[in-house]
């Protein structure tokens, strides 16, 4: 048996470790950005008040999610899973058109805590969505109870440019 050449197997392990690392980042999926990610505007909500709806986005491809939430329009009562049916309607491109984002399926959310859930729609390369200002910006149904709400003013910072 032939003695072992001294730093030979840590050259050998690094040099597989480095090739595996390259291979991987080399074919893990490029991720797209959307700028600004968060993004506030002014909704009125009728019987269920005014308030600032904060939205959250992320992109994936064409895919892109939206996690609108409203600080102050909390569950009175437990809201059980996949019982919230939602519509988000924001002016694509300075307008006319539209893009929606909708849900199939909502977590459940304890009493007193904010609703939130999870929209998706899709978009292209260079999609400018902003507040849309007419009528029935946002619809959520919760069980029998519709909420409809309208966007008062355009995002702040801007709106939601999508690569």
């Amino acid at each position: 048996m032939r003695p072992p050449i001294p730093g030979l197997r840590a050259t050998a392990t690094a040099a597989a470790c480095a090739a595996l690392l390259a291979g991987a980042v080399a074919l893990a999926p490029t991720a797209a950005a959307v700028s600004p990610d968060t993004a506030t505007a002014p909704y009125d909500c009728g019987a269920y008040g005014s308030a600032d709806l904060t939205l959250h986005a992320t992109q994936n491809g064409t895919r892109a999610t939206l996690t609108p939430v409203f600080p102050d329009l909390t569950a009175p009562v437990a809201i059980p899973a996949n019982t919230i049916s939602a519509t988000l309607r924001l002016e694509k491109n300075g307008g006319p058109a539209t893009t929606t984002f909708t849900n199939s399926s909502s977590p459940a959310i304890p009493a007193g805590s904010p609703i939130v859930v999870t929209l998706v729609g899709t978009v292209a390369p260079g999609d400018s969505l902003d507040s849309y200002l007419g009528s029935g910006s946002l619809r959520m149904s919760i069980g029998a109870v519709l909420i409809t709400c309208n966007a008062l003013a355009k995002q702040t910072p801007g709106p939601f440019v999508f690569d």
